[in-house]
């Protein structure tokens, strides 16, 4: 027997395995069967040696793991890796472009050209500016007259417009070119990644994982678009402009460049020096937010806890203290930046103090005149600076190599089940016969558990075969091994004689057809998901008038056409996304007329009613019937009625067929199908028929529309869009019941908030830091005037530098140069101080901030009642990542980007002034053209950032095409969907491709220009300077202040906006905060109202209580529960899964408040208690039990409303059967659990759990299906400490084992969100009803 096999290396590899269970059907031989031999003789040990059983786990689990495949034979081991192993492609450059085409590459050697032009044209400005100023100094010199000057003058302007032109169009072509390619290249290898997945076979996704496949396809493709587009043209442009600058810097005077090439090194050191440190603070940055992030996670996933323990506070408290490290760390962050920008205007400053220095002195010997300095000064400082732009870009490239590898390696791996291969026969017609010989199965992501051993079984053409059994005892498997899904470890599966595994497997798909349990539609009108049906087979190229003929046919068959015609649209509905628009039973009505909408020969049916209620199953089971009519049919029942007239029964458990034979032939055996039946029967004494269902709804109404309209005072009307809901084939009456009880509750409406709100709140986050801030501000006013400054500065240098250079005169010009550049050195040193101190300021004021916010936004989340995380929106994911980024961006809106608003306008203020008082002329001509400088600098980067967000956000529709048909990759498989997916994704990709062409063609323009404008700006400034200068208006100093305070100032205020956040997106997290922090929940954890409790007895009542779930609420869960448990009593509730039994315990800690009636304990109804008070006499234990990161003590303490010693804590842990193993690990109380208590066991778990629960000591304890989660031998350690726990207080348990709770002192039996019966468990017995039905069909499955 295997699974005892299993139990006996370790009673949780058998846990271990049932976690990652495949699809649909859960193993629980691994769970159930464990009570082999080895569990007895371990039982009558004393528990203690029980837990040391318990202890080895977390190694156990480690060597599974590394070879999992040891238990079988080398052949077995082959057969299983190729279903699942993927080898490793090495990726280079030539793999990345691998699907470019000719044109492709053409236009990239082009688009590569015109960036190496556009980078190359920015130091020849420098030429020109050089060669002017020559012309000026010339002109004042009297060594060219005055009409040479002016048509000097004319020749170079013209050249700054031949510049701007080139630059445009090389900077267009180059982007455009780039980001096509790009594009292109990326959409090709999208598509083949998407096409070798619809080629895997189906072990390949049970290993990976749909949602690896979907990050794939989304992220990592959108990784390698990144890479390979714009900004490879950005690279080139870089580094072209660094070699063009020297090349000049050298050609015009090399000793003068050579020495400033240490700007380049001092630059380079800078940067590197700051980003190391940056990358390493901000990787340990990340890491504590990263703890914080998972601890936040495990809380929201397991919010009941939280609420139910009252432990928010503690565990916001806990998530403060990885704040405060990631605030540490930020903080430095956020300062090393802050240091390098200081540090690059200081090298800005100090190279200009230099170039002149030096340059003097070479000037005064003789050896160079003024503009071949200036030439050298800003060529070499354009090409430092353009250094800085190559690592980034060449980052993003490498990034994308990395990705490559990993879709590479999809793309490249070779299926063992290739469904696109047109290898293999095709047999002329198909009787319809299967068999199969001595299959044994293993499933390939879970190598250790044999699922089937050895099964002989021929099923015969035209008749009905059902399989019945417990779960996981092989049903499943058999339709995944006639579909070809899987391939078998030994034996072989025939179709009329001939082996399927050489038949053509898409052809052998496109005659079977499969209904199975969950039925997947895709996002499109029911009449094409009909025809996906007829995909493969003879009537797939029909005209649409017949294949509509065919579809209404199959419908009418399906017992849908009805109901799809009762729709506004009819066929021609669109289904939602999964289908989620219709109900169950319509969607699996839809799903059985897609199946034999093609006439198949062999038909497989999946449970395709488990997953229905009572009225939709009687439609769905009719339909099945006449589809089955004259077809090979394979059918999976849990409920037997449905195939008593099968023409054979297969009775299957733990993999093998036990017995088969028809109805009345097992009947008469008396063997395993008789007790399931008998089981089944009892069952049905119990159950309402759907009239009874119906009659209950209306009772239900009735109550429901009084208790609403006795509440609101008003009489309701019946709804107007009631006939609709009809035709929806819904009963009206469940409509308007819910919209009744609803209508109550006031639906929340968003609240528009204005800027000003907005800002308001984010400084009262920084509210205690308002004098930093003030600091901050000033000196951000200080650095923004040192641009204005540095242009007197340099204008003065220029003016005393053009002076005829003779003995009379040098002494003077030393004095000068000398003065000016060592007030270079002054205004570097002062900026430096300037930059460093705001930005280590506003780091702190930011990082405070965002602390601050994080901190409140948990709490504020932790405040929502438990209806709140139901909603689909807030799930676990989505908070957490809200967590994790909206608060980032709230530092948009604070100090940083207040200081970068002043230190701009102070730049550009005090331009203009300086400007105008010099000048007002020329200054007004060079403000006009400020608006277009400045634009050219913002828009420079706003461009670079539209080009990423753009590309991103063009592929979120066919990526969530491509996850919707890699999430249901096996009904893709079973219709033969493959190349009809594809195609559809293939059109989407183009569509999306000609769009983003359009966008590219038309916002390129912009960048173009940003890039190319500046040129048109310099040529204004200087031809009308250089006309005031020829009439003698102005002097050079007078031009050069003007001109470069004006011009420099607005570039360099364009470029400010850069560093700067994005403050739409601050905007929009801070209003999602403000939303958040204004929500007050119905059940409010933090409100102090209510009577307080000093004491309870733990009496409790539910008096005709009725509760919908506020997120399903056309779906009765508990109508009209009436409950009374006496105080120190042992209730046990049981029932089906969906009865209300898990309800009534989530009732009674007050997640939710029930719609009519009323829960009280001691007589007094809970929700007028105070809510914290209340829930301080309650202790639950659920069934999957949630510990946090941490030591076990935290875990247990964190049960305790206030103080406990640690007697208390022994004392709870011996209760619950623990304390010696704790004491048994090295590090006893303080040993760590790992996240979500990854390494201990599920009993280990559990039972730290049942001691957290303890350590209150409740008067009422919950026990929600405590046990259920566990194998025998943890189960049986874990009930003795229940047992022990439940005495002397009022404890409800919901259990699914019934075994557990035997010694009940009355036991509560749901049904329909109703109690049928009560009494203890002997009583129950011989009433014969419901009760001793359940405990028959539990002793069957174990018997079985």
């Amino acid at each position: 027997m295997m699974a005892g096999g299993i139990s006996e290396k370790n009673g949780e590899a058998a846990l271990g395995g049932h976690v990652s269970s495949h699809g649909g059907s859960t193993d629980d031989i691994a769970l159930t069967g464990a009570k082999g031999t080895e569990g007895e003789t371990t039982r009558a040990q004393s528990p203690l040696d029980l837990e040391k059983a318990d202890t080895q786990v977390a190694p156990a689990k480690r060597s599974l793991d590394n070879d999992p495949y040891k238990s079988l034979s080398e052949r077995e081991a082959k057969v299983i890796k190729d279903q699942v192993l993927t080898p490793d492609v090495k990726v280079g450059i030539a793999t990345l472009y691998r699907y470019a085409s000719r044109n492709d590459l053409i236009i990239m050697v082009v688009s590569a050209i015109c960036a190496i032009a556009s980078g190359a044209a920015l130091p020849l400005m420098t030429v020109i500016f050089g060669n002017l100023q020559g012309t000026f100094q010339g002109y004042f010199l009297n060594t060219i007259t005055y009409d040479d000057f002016v048509g000097e003058l004319s020749r170079l302007v013209l050249y700054f417009v031949y510049l701007a032109i080139g630059e445009f169009i090389t900077t267009y072509i180059a982007t455009v070119g780039f980001i096509y390619t790009g594009e292109h290249v990326s959409a090709k290898i999208r598509e083949h990644y998407l096409e070798s997945c619809m080629r895997q076979n189906i072990g390949f996704f049970d290993k990976i994982g749909a949602g690896e496949v979907t990050t794939r396809i989304t992220a990592d493709t959108n990784l390698i678009q990144e890479g390979i587009s714009e900004k490879v043209g950005l690279t080139l442009a870089a580094v072209a402009t660094f070699v063009a600058a020297f090349v000049i810097g050298f050609i015009s005077f090399w000793k003068l460049t050579l020495i400033l090439l240490s700007t380049v090194v001092a630059l380079v050191l800078c940067m590197g020096g700051g980003s190391t440190f940056i990358v390493k603070y901000s990787k340990l940055n990340i890491g504590a937010y990263a703890e914080g992030g998972s601890l936040a996670e495990e809380v929201i996933s397991s919010i009941r806890n939280a609420v139910a323990f009252g432990t928010q506070d503690r565990l916001a408290k806990q998530y403060d203290s990885h704040l405060v490290r990631a605030e540490f760390f930020g903080f430095k962050v956020k300062a090393a930046l802050g240091m390098m920008v200081g540090c690059m205007m200081t090298i800005l400053y100090l190279n200009y103090g230099l170039a002149f220095w030096m340059g003097s002195r070479f000037l005064v010997d003789g050896d160079v005149p003024l503009n071949k300095i200036l030439i050298v000064m800003m060529s070499v400082m354009i090409g430092a600076f353009n250094l800085g732009n190559v690592a980034p870009n060449l980052q993003a490239f490498t990034t994308a190599l990395g990705a490559a590898a990993k879709i590479y390696n999809t793309i490249d791996r070779v299926s063992p089940i290739d469904p696109s291969s047109d290898e293999g026969g095709k047999l002329e017609n198909v009787e319809g016969t299967i068999r199969l010989e001595g299959i044994k199965h293993i499933y390939p992501s879970r190598p250790e558990v044999v699922v089937m051993e050895d099964v002989t079984l021929t099923i015969p053409a035209g008749k009905t075969t059902a399989l019945v059994g417990a779960s996981g005892s092989g049903k499943s498997t058999i339709v995944g091994l006639v579909e070809r899904f899987y391939t078998p470890i030994e034996g072989k599966v025939f179709l009329d004689g001939v082996d399927t595994a050489t038949l053509n497997l898409r052809w052998l798909r496109q005659q079977i057809s499969l209904v199975s349990q969950e039925p997947t539609l895709f996002g499109t009108t029911i009449l094409e998901n009909i025809r996906h049906g007829l995909i493969g087979t003879k009537w797939e190229n029909e005209s649409p008038e017949k294949q509509e003929e065919l579809i209404y046919e199959a419908a009418r068959k399906a017992n849908a056409h009805d109901f799809v015609s009762g729709l506004p649209e009819g066929y021609q509905t669109n289904v939602g996304e999964r289908g989620f628009l219709l109900s169950g039973g319509q969607k699996q009505r839809i799903a059985i007329a897609r199946a034999i909408v093609s006439d198949p020969k062999i038909l497989l049916l999946d449970e395709a009613t488990s997953a229905l209620d009572t009225k939709s199953e009687g439609v769905v089971q009719a339909a099945l019937e006449v589809a089955a009519a004259g077809r090979t049919t394979i059918t999976i029942a849990h409920r037997l009625s449905t195939i008593k007239d099968a023409h054979n029964i297969v009775v299957m458990s733990q993999g093998r067929i036990v017995e088969q034979g028809t109805h009345d032939e097992l009947l008469a055996k008396r063997g395993a199908y008789f007790n399931l039946v008998t089981a089944q029967a009892i069952a049905a004494v119990g159950k309402m028929t759907a009239e009874e269902e119906e009659a209950l709804d209306k009772e239900e109404e009735r109550l429901l529309i009084k208790k609403a309209s006795t509440q609101n005072k008003q009489q309701y009307t019946e709804d107007p869009d009631d006939d609709i809901a009809a035709k929806l084939d819904r009963s009206t009456t469940q409509k308007s019941a819910s919209s009744m009880a609803l209508a109550g509750r006031k639906s929340e409406t968003p609240v528009k908030y204005g800027l000003w709100t907005l800002i308001k709140l984010i400084a009262s986050f920084n509210k205690k830091e308002w004098k930093l801030m003030v600091i901050g501000l000033c000196f951000s006013v200080i650095c923004g005037g040192g641009n204005p400054t540095q242009a007197v500065f340099f204008a003065k240098l220029i003016s005393s530098l053009s002076v005829p250079v003779n003995d009379a005169t040098i002494p003077q010009i030393q004095k000068d140069a000398s003065f000016w550049s060592l007030m270079y050195l002054m205004l570097a040193i002062v900026q430096f101080i300037a930059f460093s101190v705001q930005g280590v300021l506003f780091a702190k004021c930011s990082e405070r901030l965002v602390h601050r916010v994080r901190d409140m936004a948990f709490r504020s989340m932790l405040r929502q009642d438990v209806e709140f995380f139901d909603r689909d929106e807030n799930s676990a994911g989505a908070l957490t990542s809200f967590l994790s980024t909206e608060t980032t961006q709230v530092a948009g809106l604070s100090g940083v980007t207040l200081g970068t608003l002043i230190m701009v306008s102070t730049t550009l203020v005090s331009a203009c002034t300086v400007a105008l008082a010099l000048g007002w002329k020329l200054a007004l001509v060079c403000i006009a053209t400020m608006p277009i400088v400045i634009g050219c600098g913002f828009f420079r980067f706003y461009m670079l950032a539209h080009y990423q967000r753009r590309g991103k956000r063009a592929y979120a529709g066919s990526a969530s095409y491509a996850s919707e048909a890699i999430t249901a990759i096996r009904t893709v498989a079973s219709l033969t969907r493959e190349k009809d997916v594809l195609e559809h994704y293939q059109r989407s990709l183009a569509i999306q491709q000609r769009d983003s062409l359009k966008s590219v063609l038309k916002s390129s323009v912009l960048y173009a220009a940003s890039q190319s404008f500046m040129f048109l700006a310099f040529a204004l400034g200087f031809w009308y300077g250089g006309t005031l200068i020829a009439k003698h208006e102005y002097s050079m100093f007078q031009f050069f202040v003007v001109f470069s305070s004006v011009i420099f100032g607005a570039q360099s205020a364009g470029s400010v906006f850069s560093f700067a956040p994005d403050m739409g997106k601050a905007a929009e997290a801070s209003r999602e905060l403000k939303t958040l922090f204004d929500r007050k929940p119905l059940i409010d954890t933090w409100s102090t109202d209510g009577e307080k409790l000093e004491a309870v007895e733990g009496t409790i009542e539910f008096r005709d209580v009725h509760f919908r779930y506020p997120t399903r609420p056309e779906q009765p869960v508990l109508r009209g529960l009436n409950l009374s448990i006496a105080p120190g009593q042992y209730v046990a509730l049981v029932g089906a899964s969906g009865c209300g039994k898990s309800t009534t315990i989530a009732l009674l800690e007050r997640f939710y408040d029930p719609l009519a009636g009323g829960i009280f304990v001691d007589g007094k109804e809970i929700s007028s208690l105070k809510i914290n008070d209340y829930r301080s006499f309650i202790a639950l234990v659920s069934q999957e039990p949630t510990l946090y990161q941490g030591t076990i003590r935290d875990n247990i303490l964190l049960g305790a409303p206030n103080e406990v010693t640690d007697e208390q804590i022994s004392f709870a842990c011996r209760e619950a059967n623990i304390y010696d193993f704790i004491l048994s690990l090295p590090d006893g109380f303080n040993t760590l659990v790992g996240s979500k208590g990854a390494l201990l066991s599920g009993g280990q778990k559990q039972r730290i759990a049942i001691a957290r629960a303890l350590v209150r000591d409740p008067k009422i304890l919950l026990l929600d299906e405590a046990t259920s989660a566990l194998d025998s031998e943890s189960e049986h350690v874990v009930q003795a400490a229940l047992d022990k726990a439940a005495k002397g207080r009022t404890t409800i348990a919901v259990a699914h084992r019934l075994s557990t709770i035997q010694k009940a002192d009355i036991i509560y039996v749901f049904d329909q969100g109703r109690i049928v019966e009560q009494g203890t468990h002997s009583d129950l017995m011989k009433k014969n009803g419901r009760y001793a039905e359940l405990v028959n069909l539990q002793s069957l499955e174990k018997t079985g």
